[in-house]
């Protein structure tokens, strides 16, 4: 995804809306990772990525322990799944919805709404994915690190491509990617070199990417804006260059 979108997303969004809605997002990524492994981080890595993950987007450290705690206290009561949704937004743009939700029947059409609104066609699971291949990808600040060094000391443990990224502020990162199989190998790597990333998870990455002019561009973010209006949604991913 390069500079030219990011600052084009940053304006569209409005900033303090996304951080609320980061930190929604970021609070039901600690409740499923709690309720999967318990609420000690030492000892359950998805909570250690969770609170990396809420940190990056400067979630305070006391929301992020009322999270915790409430994700323990809760139990079972409040039950999020990661359910992902298909389809393709304007301009033919093939786009995968990845959600945590305890209602899928809201949030499915809550999704097709906002894909019917922005022009878009909610689609059948498998419809677009064959596009995209999931790997996971850890977010580094570059700054003091040495590229060549860095991926070679990484392909014993799983790297397969350490890619030039953008922050949603703009700001340079390096993208560190691996099979998904490999996501705890890299990480081991990255924990060995004293390097914490920025955020990690998982992400579909399109084989083939399509250009937008700079109007075809903004009906994209507009269909994006409004998914990640819905606290459901946890991430978008597209083609889009």
């Amino acid at each position: 995804m390069g500079r030219n979108f990011e600052n084009r997303k940053t304006a569209i969004l409005k900033r303090g809306s996304r951080d609320s809605k980061a930190f929604t997002r970021c609070g039901r990524q600690i409740a499923m990772a709690v309720k999967s492994a318990g609420g000690d981080p030492d000892g359950n890595p998805a909570l250690r990525r969770a609170i990396q993950n809420a940190r990056s987007v400067n979630m305070p450290k006391d929301k992020i322990q009322n999270a915790i705690d409430k994700a323990l206290k809760l139990g079972d009561t409040e039950d999020f799944n990661t359910v992902l949704y298909e389809g393709y937004g304007p301009h033919g743009i093939p786009m995968i919805v990845e959600t945590a939700t305890d209602n899928p029947t809201r949030t499915v059409a809550n999704v097709r709404a906002a894909f019917n609104k922005e022009n878009g066609n909610l689609g059948t699971n498998g419809s677009v994915s064959f596009m995209f291949q999931q790997f996971g990808v850890f977010r580094l600040n570059p700054d003091g690190l040495e590229r060549d060094e860095l991926e070679l000391s990484l392909i014993d443990h799983g790297l397969e491509e350490l890619a030039d990224g953008v922050s949603d502020e703009g700001t340079p990162l390096l993208l560190a990617r691996c099979a998904r199989d490999d996501f705890g190998n890299l990480q081991s790597g990255l924990e060995e070199m004293k390097l914490e990333p920025v955020s990690s998870g998982f992400e579909w990455i399109p084989t083939t990417t399509t250009e937008l002019d700079e109007a075809g561009m903004d009906d994209i973010l507009k269909l994006i804006a409004r998914l990640e209006q819905d606290d459901d949604v946890q991430a978008v991913f597209h083609n889009l260059e």
